[in-house]
């Protein structure tokens, strides 16, 4: 999986690293509500990075969460997803609004090879200061630049440039005219 090679998501040594995030995920998840800006112990160990004064509306998921490293001032808004199977990479002052999903994870396209759980994870990096609209689903391998802005409900499936705009399912620049 950290190689970027073809492997089979039913390993039993996976499972038992998705079972610590979601131990982790769930303490986070039933922390105290008046407890602003901090992020439950277990989540904040389990993640590569966490910069400063980072927030997570719970709920919050992460398939490992050892792959995602959040710069400082990152704000995820409530019932974020981040299946990181992959490095996930988000610059500081990103922001998030509800239930935006992050997927690193690509099956198989043949059946009898996605069947037997096979997968490949593709990095995910989102620059600094961009702001993603509720609702939006960012897929494997895309790389988002600085500045940029998803639409809410987008579908984000190519490259995002600096400072551009895009929204639709899929994403597209939005036209200014």
């Amino acid at each position: 999986m950290q190689s970027g090679q073809w492997y089979c998501c039913l390993d039993p040594e996976l499972e038992a690293m998705r079972t610590r995030a979601r131990h982790a995920v769930h303490a986070h998840n039933t922390s105290p509500p008046d407890i602003r800006g901090a992020m439950a112990p277990e989540l904040q160990a389990l993640f590569a990075q966490t910069g400063s004064d980072c927030y997570l509306e719970a709920p919050f998921h992460c398939a490992y969460g050892l792959n995602i490293h959040l710069g400082a001032r990152v704000y995820f808004n409530a019932g974020c997803v981040i299946l990181d199977t992959a490095a996930v990479r988000i610059g500081d002052d990103s922001m998030f609004g509800p239930h935006v999903q992050i997927y690193c994870a690509q099956h198989a396209k043949d059946p009898v090879k996605r069947a037997q759980g096979l997968e490949i994870g593709r990095p995910v990096t989102i620059g600094r200061n961009v702001w993603v609209g509720g609702g939006a689903i960012v897929l494997p391998g895309v790389t988002i630049g600085d500045n940029a802005i998803i639409g809410a409900g987008s579908v984000v499936t190519k490259d995002v440039t600096a400072g551009e705009t895009i929204v639709g399912n899929p994403a597209r620049p939005l036209d200014r005219a």
